[in-house]
């Protein structure tokens, strides 16, 4: 497979529709590089779970560009609306039950994963999808993850359509908060912290 390299300034609208159309494609994010497709292209999908060598069962992040685009898929409280005001974009992911539209992401799971991620370039590309964005970390299943070009380069040149170069890039672990059951469960405590979180739902976290 030919890759298309794309560095600096993209065709924001070019690269969402590929993406809409199942392009596999390595992208750059405020956190760390992940791989990603259109979140209702299952066939590409399933493709990324074979180059990762990643259980196809297992859940995969959301990535939309507002709270708006994420109330589309998933269902809000009045509480988790909160903490998706204050904390977005930035590194925090929040595990929403599905709306009808959203069900068939969930994949197994009880719950979307969904963040909106602090990173404009993405968002950009992201505000011009008519789907949302499905996407992991890109590395290997159960190796680091990559956030250097040479890397990711290295690892997928050949096996995808895009690799978006983003420069180097210095991650920070996000949190994620499950509001699917009562009370809300931290499962990862990142940047946010848990304190922070309580105080903005209103309600305890475990």
């Amino acid at each position: 497979m030919m890759t298309q390299i794309l560095k600096n300034k993209v065709d924001a609208n070019a690269l969402a529709h590929a993406l809409d159309e199942g392009a596999v494609t390595v992208f750059a994010t405020d956190t760390v590089y992940g791989i990603g497709t259109g979140a209702f292209c299952e066939g590409a999908i399933q493709k990324i779970c074979a180059l990762k060598n990643r259980p196809p069962t297992q859940p995969l992040q959301i990535l939309v560009p507002s709270v708006a685009r994420a109330e589309q898929i998933a269902r809000f409280t009045p509480g988790a609306l909160r903490v998706a005001q204050t904390y977005w974009p930035g590194g925090l992911t929040l595990i929403l039950p599905p709306t009808e539209k959203g069900r068939p992401l969930l994949r197994g799971a009880a719950g979307l994963g969904i963040r909106v991620p602090a990173y404009e370039p993405l968002c950009q590309v992201l505000a011009r999808m008519q789907h949302p964005l499905c996407s992991t970390s890109a590395n290997l299943h159960g190796q680091p993850v990559l956030t250097d070009e040479a890397n990711v380069l290295e690892t997928f040149d050949g096996l995808v359509d895009y690799i978006w170069l983003g420069g180097t890039l210095s991650p920070t672990a996000s949190s994620v908060l499950d509001v699917t059951a009562t009370p809300a469960r931290i499962l990862r405590e990142g940047s946010i912290l848990k304190n922070d979180l309580q105080r903005v739902l209103g309600a305890p976290i475990v």
